[in-house]
């Protein structure tokens, strides 16, 4: 680079590197793509007017936008090799959906999208991002070698950046890469020109950006499909670049995470290789086929849908050359419940199970994942996870493995996570998404790549949907209780608020009403404050119940009266503003509750023992809401109710949500359940105030109930149930009706319904209205008991 003079430095708002005779940024071109370009990609070169080799191991190419804003990252792209002397180093960035012609093999690829008309270029001694965004403050880092501001661009070198640059012209150096630190005396536009490190240009090197290099750009390169996925999760050509890889266009993605996929039809023999590869295009929608024989090269990539999932492999930054179209797609693997195994994931003591060698013989995601990316299909599957507002829905492809009495898959235990389980969702974004219920039918072939996302792993991403057969689910309705039975439920209403649309309240209404058949008394979770979501320190309910009380009336239902503590604003979690709560509902025709006042946000209720019997000192009262168990979570409500002269203790929970726990099909087996220890704690607060109550009197009648957020055979369970002070009385239905929610496919317990030892005659029921339905009111199930309480055991 030329010197300075001292009169341009204190004069000039310019950035500039300290002169050197070697590695500069000989050209940079941003309209790869774009409209009217003949090239597909955007590029820098790089040149050396040195006499040796110039090393860029560790070192960087970095772009900035031309007008910065406080936002603006610098972007950045690593490089290795070295500039040859005399010699160019050319760096592929982003493709474009335009242009016709391939850049020579790059030296070097990114994936940014540079802009066509202006922005800054820095050829940087290291790979952490530059934070500068003035010229000055830039011209003071030691790291930039060498930096070309273009277009109207901010940060640049000397009296202006260089100018022309357009979608047809790139800015470049002469021949003699001469340098005086002035980007507007330096560079000049003209028609792009790039020259890779075997001198190649368009048209002269093979076109692929990438791989083996040379060759005719009609012929495949030596990488295959099944080399980049390899025989782990992880490809062992991650972070390199190929060239040519050939295969068969399989789908076609026009939204989302754009982009199509790719299956080699010459398989190798190693079942533990998929022969398919997702092609991710970023912003560009795709402008190949299905059926297109295409040669694609691009950075093979390994993209995580979050920090604990799998990730799916992919080419990025990708260019095509399409062969000919029209060819028929590669064989499909069948799903089935011959081929799935039956042992779901290896383990890796909690650790990542990335490395590990695939077993597809042996655990089922390994046999998705040596699929990932190929074609796919599966015939006549039942659904057991409901079409949901993403167009998405679930099937097993194992109809006998673990059939609930209705048709889902049930989650008995952390060993059997349910294998046949796929999400499914359609390539074809001009039909409606099908609306299933569980244990309705996919019928006929369902065909498409597999693919793999954050909320719920692997999925089919249909190109041919089977029909769907609706097998006619209902809602159930449980009987009404006999005159001298205390029904008790409980139900998640989901954020109800007296700002919810009237269709919304009307339908949980009826759920109470109608489905539930007027229990004397109702545990509603969720219930938020009178303006939901708003976040102004309202905390009270009355509207909100004044609203969904006058609708369960209005939908044959009793005159219900409430009773809640209000809590303290923005502390019991859920929704910010929202203030969610437990409120109880009671029939005063049927049961009458006993208010004590002193009852509060912040204040605990407790047992004492009188003359007179067991009573509690507030009701309603909060367990322990001071206890660290109910940081930022639901307080247990506890009250007293009175049928037919029998005192009987009701305790509504809403125990921590799972938030934060890693999924099933996570890349950390076995998965953290890190939630579990704070539900632990608060059923371990709900244990000993139970076993409070039974110090009093062994013949408490109590129930405590709500949504726990945990299963059945959780640990959470286990604590709130030690000393046997509580039975769970989702244990005393049929296996396959135990399950109150369904997530993923897996039908199972959340909510329930827990009784002390004196209740000893009762009639239980989940009743199925929500969760196994497209369409729902609230995404769990409600649940009764009927206790007999004169047939119950005294002292």
């Amino acid at each position: 680079m030329g010197v300075a003079s001292a009169f341009a430095i204190t004069s000039l708002p310019a950035a500039y590197a300290t002169p050197s005779a070697t590695a500069v940024i000989s050209e940079v071109y941003g309209g790869g793509g774009n409209s009217g370009a003949t090239l597909t990609r955007d590029f820098v070169e790089l040149g050396n007017a040195g006499s040796a080799a110039y090393d860029l191991a560790g070192y960087s190419v970095q772009y900035l936008p031309g007008t910065p804003s406080a936002s603006s990252l610098w972007q950045v792209t690593a490089l290795s090799g070295a500039v040859a002397p005399g010699g160019r180093f050319l760096v592929a960035e982003a493709a474009g959906t335009g242009g016709s012609t391939a850049l020579p093999t790059a030296d070097a690829t990114g994936s940014v999208a540079m802009s066509a008309t202006s922005g800054t270029i820095a050829l940087v001694s290291g790979t952490t991002a530059l934070t500068c965004k003035t010229a000055a403050d830039c011209a003071a880092d030691g790291r930039i070698v060498d930096l070309v501001g273009y277009g109207s661009a901010l940060v640049r070198e000397g009296s202006g950046p260089a100018t022309g640059a357009s979608n047809t012209a790139a800015v470049a150096r002469g021949a003699a890469l001469g340098d005086t630190d002035d980007n507007a005396a330096d560079l000049a536009a003209g028609t792009p020109s790039p020259v890779n490190s075997a001198g190649q240009t368009p048209g002269s090197g093979d076109g692929g950006d990438g791989g083996d290099g040379g060759g005719d750009p009609t012929t495949p390169g030596t990488v295959r499909v099944h080399d980049i996925q390899g025989t782990t999760r992880l490809s062992p050509l991650a972070g390199q670049t190929v060239s040519r890889v050939p295969g068969i266009v399989t789908g076609v993605r026009t939204s989302g995470s754009k982009g199509y996929w790719i299956q080699d039809p010459a398989a190798d023999t190693d079942s533990r290789t998929s022969e398919g590869v997702f092609v991710y295009t970023g912003s560009a929608t795709p402008t190949v086929a299905v059926g297109d024989s295409v040669l694609v090269s691009g950075k093979v990539s390994e993209y995580y849908p979050s920090s604990t999932s799998q990730s799916v492999t992919e080419i990025t930054a990708p260019t095509a050359t399409v062969l000919a179209g029209g060819n028929a797609p590669p064989a499909a693997v069948a799903l089935n419940a011959a081929d799935v195994p039956a042992a779901y994931i290896p383990t890796a003591g909690g650790g990542s199970i990335e490395s590990l060698a695939l077993e597809p013989g042996v655990y089922a995601q390994d046999f998705y994942e040596s699929t990932e990316g190929m074609r796919v299909t599966f015939s006549d599957a039942r659904v057991v996870g409901a079409s949901d507002a993403y167009g998405e829905l679930w099937v097993t492809v194992k109809p006998d493995e673990n059939a609930t009495a209705r048709g889902g898959t049930l989650y008995s235990s952390y060993d059997q996570p349910g294998t046949g389980r796929l999400e499914v969702m359609s390539l074809d974004t001009t039909a409606a998404f099908p609306s299933a219920d569980v244990g309705d039918e996919l019928s006929g072939t369902t065909t498409g790549p597999l693919d793999y996302s954050t909320y719920g792993g692997y999925n089919v991403q249909a190109t041919q949907l089977g029909t769907l057969v609706d097998n006619g689910l209902k809602q159930e309705v449980t009987r009404r209780q006999k005159s001298d039975e205390l029904a008790v439920a409980t139900y998640n209403v989901e954020n109800l608020d007296a700002l919810d649309a009237q269709e919304k309240i009307d339908r949980l209404a009826h759920g109470v009403a109608v489905n539930l058949n007027s229990p004397d008394v109702v545990a509603l979770e969720e219930i938020q404050d009178d303006n939901g979501a708003t976040n102004d320190g309202t905390v009270t309910s009355e509207a909100t119940l004044k609203r969904f009380t006058d609708a369960i009336r209005a939908a044959g239902g009793p005159r219900y009266q409430w009773r809640y503590i209000a809590p303290t604003d923005n502390q019991d979690g859920g929704e910010p503003g929202g203030n969610i709560r437990q409120v109880f509902l009671f029939n005063p025709k049927r049961v009458s509750f006993t208010d004590r006042a002193g009852g509060d946000a912040v204040t605990a209720t407790s047992v004492v023992k009188t003359r007179k019997g067991v009573r509690l000192t507030a009701s309603p009262g909060r367990i322990d809401p001071a206890s660290d168990a109910w940081d930022n979570s639901r307080k247990p409500l506890a009250g007293e109710f009175v049928f037919h002269g029998e005192t009987v203790f009701v305790i509504a929970n809403h125990f921590t949500s799972k938030g934060g726990d890693q999924p099933l099909h996570g890349r950390y087996q076995p998965p953290s359940r890190s939630s579990e220890t704070q539900r632990q704690a608060q059923a371990a607060e709900v244990n000993s105030f139970v076993k409070s109550l039974l110090a009093a009197d062994k013949n408490a009648k109590t129930v405590v109930l709500g949504d726990l957020n945990d299963y059945g055979f959780s640990q959470t369970v286990g604590t709130l149930t030690a000393g046997r002070v509580l039975t769970p009385l989702i244990t005393t239905l049929p296996a396959a009706e135990r399950y109150t929610y369904v997530y993923d496919g897996n039908s199972q317990t959340l909510d329930h319904i827990l009784t002390s030892p004196a209740v000893t005659h009762y009639d239980y029921d989940v009743v199925h209205i929500n969760a196994e339905f497209a369409d729902q009111a609230s995404d769990h199930d409600p649940q009764v008991v009927r206790i007999d309480v004169s047939r119950c055991r005294r002292g």
